[in-house]
């Protein structure tokens, strides 16, 4: 997740042995144990090989310095981001993780929701990282299944769980109007709360 403005790179932290403490994260320090770990109450039940969860120093991508960065080849989350900031941007970084097993029929039908709300004119986002890559698409990205568009579906995905589950009620970055939330809070409700999800 970027920092307000994804193979991040860096140096990491001197870390204890992985601590393992369920079936799907182990962790390299124990603040971030225990902060993931009040989280995944307010989640859908997960399910999937285990993800290591990293603190990194000097976390980037690409575009410069990043909060946190999901390796899903590594199956590894690696975080760089304040302690007020991070349950919003766990959640984030783990519903890629979902995202990526959800399968074509999941993605395709919030993408689809994602558009009526492009050609209904809604603004805003439920965070930075898909904020600024809507500000950037054009008809002919939403039209083509663009990469560009598929990003910011992603994005959006990731943003809109991290609004719902983080237990963060309010963000300067929860820009979308309220219509487009409680549709997607709905979405959310009928196609992710209804399963266990793949991670």
């Amino acid at each position: 997740m970027p920092r307000r403005s994804r193979a991040p790179s860096g140096r990491r932290r001197t870390s204890p042995e992985l601590i393992p403490r369920t079936a799907v994260f182990l962790f390299d320090h124990k603040s971030c144990e225990k902060r993931a770990l009040a989280l995944l109450r307010r989640l859908p039940p997960l399910h999937g090989d285990p993800v290591v969860i990293s603190t990194v120093r000097g976390l980037r991508d690409r575009h410069g310095p990043v909060h946190a960065g999901a390796f899903l080849r590594q199956r590894r989350i690696a975080f760089d981001c304040a302690r007020p900031e991070f349950p919003r941007v766990f959640v984030h970084e783990l519903f890629h993780f979902v995202w990526l097993r959800a399968g074509n029929a999941v993605r395709l039908a919030f993408e689809n929701l994602l558009r009526q709300e492009w050609q209904g004119g809604a603004r805003g986002e439920l965070g930075w990282s898909a904020e600024w890559r809507k500000a950037a698409l054009g008809k002919s990205d939403v039209r083509r299944r663009t990469r560009r568009w598929r990003e910011y579906c992603c994005e959006s995905f990731s943003d809109t769980a991290a609004w719902l589950y983080s237990g963060v009620a309010r963000h300067e970055e929860f820009t979308l109007e309220r219509r487009s939330r409680l549709l997607r809070r709905a979405w959310f409700r009928k196609t992710v709360e209804s399963r266990s999800l793949s991670i």
